[in-house]
């Protein structure tokens, strides 16, 4: 789907309530390739987490602020997106992942997380109302015990507070980015 803003395309993953569009979600994961130098678009009551999946990188201008480089090997960079911001390629287009959540409702983490084979990332029981495990590279099974399912790259899995147990076990090395979503009880 089209950018907010008109400045690319945008492929979406997850977002809720599900028929929400770009002004009325309480929270939304996507992923976009960004071809030029420019600024994002305004989203009034959101907090947004970047993260780069692929290419060079980009040097992200928030505000007032200095600009942030962030790459592939960058830790997810949370910022207001209500706030002007504009991105720099650093050496070509780039891939994000990007994670929006309504700060009124929502609030949300994102954790990159590299696993090496037979590395196993598990939950007694899932506390945030949403997580979401995004599988970036690499082969993954994921299961609650009784049912089990193969991750692989740009495939999600969706957890649900008060589910099962869940383990998700590297089956070689690969990158997960793990996505907790809470109500924010305001």
């Amino acid at each position: 789907m089209p950018w907010k803003n008109g400045g690319g395309e945008t492929v979406e993953i997850a977002i809720d309530p599900p028929c929400a569009d770009l002004d009325s979600f309480g929270w939304r994961i996507s992923m976009a390739t960004v071809g030029s130098d420019g600024p994002f678009s305004a989203f009034p009551g959101i907090e947004r987490t970047l993260s780069i999946l692929s290419g060079a990188g980009i040097s992200l201008a928030v505000g007032n602020d200095d600009p942030v480089r962030l790459d592939t090997g960058s830790e997810p960079f949370t910022f207001p997106a209500d706030m002007t911001a504009a991105a720099h390629l650093i050496d070509g287009p780039v891939t994000d992942f990007n994670v929006m959540t309504r700060r009124s409702d929502w609030r949300h983490t994102v954790r990159r997380v590299r696993m090496d084979a037979g590395t196993v990332l598990s939950t007694d029981q899932p506390s945030a109302a949403h997580t979401i495990v995004f599988c970036r590279s690499g082969v993954f099974e994921a299961g609650d015990g009784t049912t089990a399912a193969s991750l692989t790259a740009n495939a999600t899995l969706w957890v649900e507070c008060g589910a099962d147990p869940w383990i998700l076990r590297s089956a070689e090395t690969g990158t997960v980015f793990v996505v907790e979503i809470e109500a924010t009880g305001a």
